[in-house]
C-alpha cells in the first residue's frame, strides 16, 4: 500500500478534519482517506469533484492525491 503525505495544510483545515473525524466516530486517517475514496467511487462524484476544484496551484496537490488513491484502489 503506497503512502500519501499533505504538505503545507492549513492549521484551520487540520482541525476541521480532526473534528469532522471525532464526529465520525474514526481516526483522521481513516476520515482523510474515505473523502477521496467516496468521491471517486462514482464517475459523477469525481466530476463533482474536479468542478469544485478551484484552478490554483495549490489545488493541483489536491488532485495528484486523489489521483494516487485512485490508483492504489482500481476498482473504485
Amino acid at each position: 500500500m503506497a503512502a500519501v503525505g499533505i504538505m503545507d495544510l492549513d492549521d484551520g483545515v487540520r482541525e476541521r478534519l480532526r473534528v469532522r473525524a471525532a464526529q465520525h466516530g474514526c481516526s483522521m486517517e481513516e476520515d482523510i482517506l474515505a473523502i477521496p475514496t467516496d468521491m471517486v467511487r462514482e464517475p459523477s462524484n469525481f466530476a463533482r469533484l474536479a468542478k469544485a476544484l478551484p484552478a490554483r496551484s495549490e489545488s493541483w496537490a489536491g488532485l495528484i492525491l486523489i489521483c494516487r488513491i485512485a490508483a492504489r484502489h482500481p476498482a473504485l
